[in-house]
């Protein structure tokens, strides 16, 4: 089996370990540009030194002055562009949100928050450019997959077809490569503030009485996720991590599909039948190479049961995307969190629309368990240079 098959059928384990060789790779470079910055600038010190030394005392002094004044200008400018590129979070407060840099934004979150008064909404400051996001997101020539996807469906638009690749098939033959149009309307957060898209923003973190063993029976109803114990194991798994129960279970649906596969319905490995539902370890050269590693790796956490692997599973998730700031669905989809360094590049999907399925599907739990009214927050990203006008369809 090839690499592009195992990320087809693995995304979660071959987008964490990819990013993770290239962070590292990006991680050691920068390491030795720094330390030859500070070698350089210590032979630069010591010159500067040894200069001054043969001048006057009073020369001295005035350079020493200049030196001292040009050092302190500099660090200041540092600061300042620092300051500027960094990445923030802020409480929306109904007053705090500059509607001429951000148009369009402020109606719509009132709006949301008059109709649902517990729901409270950060404001995530991203620092980057509306435009060079979508150019990033884009058709490369240098990729040999496309980021963006779309199903080949006379449902989307004929624009939404990239116009360098035009009919050309990704992943099994069924998507197309997203235009840009298509990624702007996806990302445009305004596009997606009402009340059938917000989950999309929706922090994955558990909610004290938020998420309850009912929403999620409802939604695993005929799944391989049915029974009143797996879905206790799912808010267990989900508190134990910090992690919305409803997340991990829309995730497993999405990812398994509703019947599940080889390694969720139990694997027989050394005479135990094991269960590893994240497929955490999935790694070969063949369909059955695969799946033993897979199973292995679950044999030696000793999970012989759904509900075991289910709690032990949910961390993986966790460390892949939520600690690396992709605490949402939209961010897990578009990577334009810089905590890592890196963007652009750690994205769950391919498919341009998952996290508006995924999305449905939790504000259904939400609303079937009667906790859509919960003390939810929201994590809204801002980009620079917003057009006045929202992005069309």
């Amino acid at each position: 089996m090839n690499v592009k098959l195992i990320h087809n059928i693995f995304p979660l384990w071959y987008n964490e370990n990819m990013n993770m060789n290239r962070f590292n790779k990006i991680k050691n470079i920068t390491k030795n540009i720094i330390s030859n910055i500070i070698i350089n600038l210590i032979k630069v010190v010591k010159n500067i030194k040894k200069f001054i030394q043969s001048m006057s005392t009073k020369a001295k002094i005035i350079s020493l002055i200049i030196l001292v004044t040009i050092i302190g200008i500099i660090s200041i400018s540092i600061i300042v562009i620092n300051s500027e590129s960094k990445q923030k979070y802020e409480i929306y407060d109904g007053s705090n949100l500059d509607e001429n840099k951000y148009p369009g934004y402020k109606e719509l979150i009132n709006s949301l928050q008059e109709s649902h008064p517990n729901w409270t909404f950060t404001l995530f400051y991203t620092k980057l450019d509306f435009e060079e996001v979508i150019a990033n997101e884009g058709h490369s020539d240098f990729r040999s997959s496309q980021l963006n996807l779309i199903p080949d469906s006379s449902v989307y638009p004929d624009d939404w077809r990239c116009e360098i690749c035009g009919d050309k098939r990704y992943d099994n033959g069924t998507w197309l490569c997203a235009s840009d149009k298509a990624i702007r309307y996806q990302m445009d957060p305004r596009n997606l503030l009402n009340e059938d898209n917000i989950f999309q923003f929706a922090e994955l973190k558990y909610t004290e009485g938020a998420q309850t063993v009912d929403g999620i029976m409802s939604l695993t109803e005929n799944s391989f996720l049915e029974g009143e114990s797996i879905a206790s194991a799912l808010i267990q798994a989900g508190e134990n991590a910090n992690l919305d129960p409803y997340f991990i279970t829309s995730r497993l649906i999405q990812e398994q599909g509703r019947s599940g596969t080889t390694l969720s319905k139990g694997y027989e490995y050394n005479g135990m039948i094991v269960y590893n539902p994240f497929n955490i370890n999935a790694t070969g050269n063949s369909s059955r190479e695969i799946i033993e590693n897979a199973a292995r790796y679950a044999y030696e956490q000793g999970w012989d049961s759904l509900e075991k692997a289910l709690i032990g599973g949910v961390d993986f998730v966790k460390v892949g995307y939520i600690n690396v700031g992709q605490n949402t669905l939209y961010l897990q989809k578009f990577d334009v969190v810089n905590l890592d360094g890196v963007l652009y590049t750690h994205q769950y999907m391919q498919n341009l629309l998952a996290p508006k399925s995924e999305a449905e599907n939790m504000k259904s739990i939400y609303e079937a368990s009667g906790t859509v009214d919960s003390n939810l927050n929201f994590i809204i990203p801002l980009y620079e240079n917003m057009p006045e006008e929202v992005s069309e369809y």
